[in-house]
């Protein structure tokens, strides 16, 4: 579409034309001479009846010929001809060189100045791979989307060909093969064709390694491992290529958050967005169930490895540790504003991924999810929306209590799931200071059954029980709010309703922080 557009504004009276070229000229993969035909000559390319390019093109001319535009036609093909020429040349010299060689060149190119060179990229990116396949986070087998707990369905497309699985090789294997696409996945950066094309890296890579007999698995994810690059480009699923592809993805975030280069408004110069949003796509539509602050950890070892290498002086030391702290304390936020992002079109709504993630603790974004979406189901129900409601008015209460279980973050947008440090836990029974009013007693006997189901249904990773155990919460606290009085004269009535309602808010709060939810 793009090219029919600059072709339009090229030409006052378009006519188009067809020309041809040299069949020999198709032993070049067809991604060179697309990008050929179509950057340098504004061409478009045609394929055969198998989907498989074919020797002809079509051009734009400015006129209508008297000869019906064949001499415009031949000079066409003699251009493209050179082009094609010189494209097969930097094909057949970069053959000559295997990419492990190509390879050793990476010292001389810079990654950022704070960070290395890409060869020390690759070293920690192979590193990182291999890690991901010894933890079990990337297994040898096919990946399917969004089938952990509580999911159902991917969250973003998977790539739609996905590389079909080989038979079981055992989890060394597959760390062998990650860890050798890795260390090959940024050779083709100093070979002559992507020289000329930069938008063919990675692609190029996987043509190379292709022809010299590297295993399928390794040529995909070294052709493959750029992706996804954008929203809407297709997400790996083969195993070598995703553990290739997220870590490449995690080093390159948490290194720039390392040094201090976050993005900022709408300044973002090494695309860390779009890595944030890479990685999110990839844990999300292979299901991996990966802690990512262990991830993130390993990655920072691995620049603190490189440091050492390199004989960091010890003045440096600390502010090496600083950055470390900065990388936790930043970046959570920074992949909570990011999955907000990439959940929106999945009609995900932003606070319940807030009401989840305020909680704390939760670094396996797969089954934060799957608490989301979860929770989006319960809070659409009458019993979600009137539990929301009681879950406010006894925060609310809280807040505004003035004993110490309304203090400074205790009452709505606290966001903790520790009850409160009171002297009365629970209510006392008839003859220890008052009698308990029948609404009172049935609210405790619902948090004492619902609080423990729920907390075991999280622990399980069963969401849907654990909103099914909040939903009894909803006609106690309903029948308490009509029948009982919480701010009674009766200081010790008080003091032990509010612990009540505060055992009530911790109970909710082991599921979610409701305070986060909006209505």
């Amino acid at each position: 579409e793009g090219l029919v557009i600059e072709n339009a504004g090229l030409t006052e009276w378009p006519v188009p034309l067809i020309g041809g070229f040299d069949e020999a000229f198709l032993d070049v993969p067809p991604e060179v001479i697309q990008l050929t035909a179509r950057l340098n000559q504004k061409y478009f390319m045609a394929r055969d009846a198998g989907d498989d390019l074919a020797p002809v093109f079509a051009c734009v001319a400015n006129v209508s010929a008297i000869d019906e535009g064949m001499a415009i036609s031949a000079g066409n093909e003699k251009v493209l001809a050179a082009r094609l020429s010189d494209a097969r040349f930097f094909w057949e010299q970069d053959l000559k060189t295997p990419l492990a060689e190509q390879a050793k060149k990476l010292e001389r190119i810079t990654f950022h100045e704070k960070l290395g060179t890409v060869a020390d990229k690759v070293e920690r990116v192979a590193k990182l791979a291999r890690w991901l396949v010894e933890e079990g986070i990337v297994k040898d087998s096919p990946l399917p989307g969004g089938e952990g707990p509580g999911v159902g369905v991917p969250l973003v497309q998977p790539s739609t060909t996905p590389t079909q699985p080989s038979p079981s090789r055992g989890r060394a294997s597959l760390a062998d093969m990650a860890e050798q696409a890795a260390r090959l996945c940024k050779a083709d950066l100093v070979t002559e064709m992507v020289g000329e094309f930069p938008e063919l890296q990675g692609v190029m890579g996987g043509y190379y390694a292709r022809a010299e007999g590297l295993p399928d698995e390794v040529a995909d994810a070294i052709r493959d491992h750029y992706k996804p690059v954008g929203q809407g480009d297709e997400v790996p699923t083969a195993p070598v290529t995703v553990a290739i592809s997220l870590a490449d993805k995690l080093d390159t975030l948490v290194g720039f958050f390392h040094i201090d280069e976050r993005p900022t408004g709408s300044r973002d110069p090494f695309a860390l967005r779009r890595a944030a949003l890479g990685i999110l796509d990839l844990l999300c539509a292979n299901n991996l169930r990966m802690s990512l602050w262990e991830a993130t950890a390993m990655s920072l070892a691995n620049f603190t490895n490189q440091l050492v290498s390199e004989q960091m002086p010890e003045s440096d030391y600390e502010g090496y540790l600083a950055g470390s702290k900065e990388v936790f304390k930043t970046m959570p936020d920074f992949l909570a504003d990011r999955l907000k992002v990439q959940q929106r079109e999945a009609g995900v709504r932003h606070d319940l991924i807030d009401a989840v993630f305020a909680l704390g603790g939760e670094d396996d974004l797969v089954r934060l999810l799957a608490r989301v979406h979860a929770l989006q189901a319960f809070i659409a129900t009458p019993d979600g929306a009137n539990l929301l409601a009681g879950y406010k008015r006894a925060a609310n209460i809280l807040k505004k209590s003035p004993s110490p279980l309304g203090g400074e973050g205790r009452g709505e947008g606290g966001g903790t799931s520790e009850p409160a440090e009171h002297p009365h836990p629970s209510l006392p029974l008839k003859g220890e200071g008052y009698e308990v009013e029948p609404a009172e007693k049935a609210l405790v006997d619902a948090l004492a059954e619902a609080g423990p189901k729920a907390e075991a249904a999280v622990a399980a990773e069963q969401f849907a029980g654990a909103m099914a155990a909040l939903a009894s919460l909803r006609a106690p606290i309903d029948t308490f709010f009509d029948q009982v009085t919480v701010n009674d004269d009766d200081p010790q009535k008080r003091t032990a309703r509010l612990a009540l309602l505060d055992r009530f808010r911790a109970a909710v709060h082991n599921v979610a922080d409701f305070s986060k939810i909006e209505g």
